[in-house]
């Protein structure tokens, strides 16, 4: 959920709620707030202090914290949920591997918010490969990559992830995160433009922001907005990136990668397409986004993705030229700044993408699954937005409470699926994400969706009958 207050665009009911929290948290003595939100002591300023920061001062150590905007936001809206009855959604503890099933506060659930989509995670391919690499090499790498960190492992990852993506070189990285990071602060650079989906994932922005570069969105696969801003910008750069997703892991949509294409050769730009929740299930053997629009990989300047969705581990990796892993090699600060992937990790990597090839029926039950998901979630009225079945399937609520308040219903009913609400999608486009496995039946599929149904009606008759009687009570007290 996101933070709080009228300008920030939040439901009425939570705006209004988190306001009246705001003001009574501002009143309520915040010199004597802590850092955990409990009591604490007041703290006498430092002599040296600055005389606007000896008031206000919070009893922990980092000083401060709570004057944060952040931290502001995160605590109204902790007590605006509060004053709600909504309990988070976040940080539910699972017992246990996370599959098709999973168990949560000691109880068996259906399990919709993991992302090992085709059934790898435990599988005992991957599991042999990490096990050996766990024996040979013990649990860490101990070092980085250029001073003592390489491993056999790591180049037997990186050449099939260069086989597979038919470029001359693939780099892994510890952190899918720090992969995209590490990636644009180092290849571009002032005087240069990143142009990027709007719906772009936090790590590419991140990146952008770090590089210095200038930085500018187009709307959602719009091409003809993306064409408008390269007609203006393109001359006025030395380098320009463009940068989508394989598929979107909010909406389940595609890029349109032809198009792409044509943009990056008539403007002379680089094309980087990240591949995260791409890599498995896209494409009729689960290649990615190129074989789903029947290209050549080689095509695309620059292929990203992780290591923590298909393949069943952790962490990132760049496909593309020789010239461009070479300098990822020694300039990216997430490479050369920091411990080499796991042994463990990166053999059960490999291992999970050479299985995937081998194993084409996974693909297809999940190409499966995800169009009885469309078929069933249409069938009960559901809205399940731009997906297409590969994967990542949203069931589009609206606002956010409702959001929130439908997966914790769920959740008493042994359905584990997680909200995602505004500021992680735009106001107004809150949904349930449901993230489908190779693993997953048609009938947990529909017990599923039956259920969110089901509670959605409630809660939506709920809300109207409060309305309702809310409306009835302010006529009363006019009349």
């Amino acid at each position: 959920m996101s933070g709080a207050g009228q300008r920030r665009g939040l439901a009425p009911e939570i705006r209004d709620a988190a306001l009246g929290a705001a003001r009574r948290a501002s009143v309520a003595a915040p010199a004597a707030r802590g850092l955990a939100g409990g009591p604490s002591r007041p703290v006498a300023p430092a002599p040296d202090m600055a005389p606007e920061a000896r008031t206000d001062v919070a009893g922990g150590r980092p000083r401060g914290l709570h004057r944060l905007e952040g931290w502001q936001q995160m605590q109204a809206l902790d007590q605006a949920t509060e004053a709600l009855g909504v309990a988070s959604p976040y940080f539910r503890l699972h017992e246990g591997r996370a599959a098709d099933t999973t168990r949560i506060a000691g109880r068996d659930c259906l399990n919709f918010a993991s992302y090992d989509y085709l059934g790898l995670n435990a599988d005992p391919g991957p599991r042999a490969a990490a096990r050996q690499a766990l024996d040979t090499y013990g649990v860490s790498a101990s070092g980085s990559r250029m001073v003592s960190g390489t491993r056999p492992v790591h180049d037997a990852l990186e050449a099939a992830l260069a086989r597979h993506y038919g470029c001359e070189a693939a780099l892994s990285f510890v952190s899918g995160h720090a992969t995209n990071v590490s990636l644009i602060a180092t290849l571009m650079g002032e005087g240069d433009l990143v142009l990027s989906d709007a719906y772009i994932h936090n790590s590419v922005s991140t990146g952008m922001a770090l590089s210095g570069a200038a930085r500018r969105s187009f709307p959602h696969n719009d091409l003809a907005a993306l064409e408008r801003i390269l007609e203006n910008a393109r001359p006025l750069h030395r380098h320009v990136l463009i940068v989508v997703e394989g598929l979107y892991s909010m909406d389940g949509d595609l890029p349109d990668l032809p198009g792409l294409l044509a943009l990056r050769d008539r403007f002379d730009a680089w094309l980087m397409v990240d591949e995260a929740h791409a890599l498995g299930p896209v494409g009729p053997t689960g290649q990615g986004v190129f074989e789903h629009f029947g290209l050549e990989p080689a095509l695309v300047d620059i292929w990203m993705g992780t290591l923590s969705k298909t393949l069943a581990s952790t962490g990132g990796y760049v496909a593309g030229s020789a010239d461009l892993i070479r300098l990822l090699r020694h300039r990216a600060p997430g490479h050369v700044f920091s411990v080499a992937l796991p042994p463990v990790l990166a053999a059960g990597a490999e291992a999970a993408l050479v299985q995937m090839g081998e194993e084409r029926w996974r693909i297809e039950k999940l190409h499966a699954n995800g169009a009885h998901f469309l078929a069933k979630a249409r069938g009960l009225g559901l809205d399940p937005g731009a997906g297409q079945g590969f994967g990542v399937l949203p069931v589009m609520i609206g606002d956010s409470l409702q959001a929130a308040r439908l997966s914790e219903r769920l959740l008493a009913r042994g359905i584990n699926v997680a909200p995602v609400t505004f500021p992680g999608v735009p106001m107004g486009a809150a949904r349930l994400r449901f993230f489908l496995s190779s693993d997953h039946d048609t009938a947990q599929i529909d017990q599923a969706l039956t259920v969110c149904a089901e509670e959605l009606a409630r809660l939506r008759d709920d809300g109207l009958g409060r309305l309702m009687s809310g409306s009835r009570r302010d006529e009363r007290a006019g009349s």
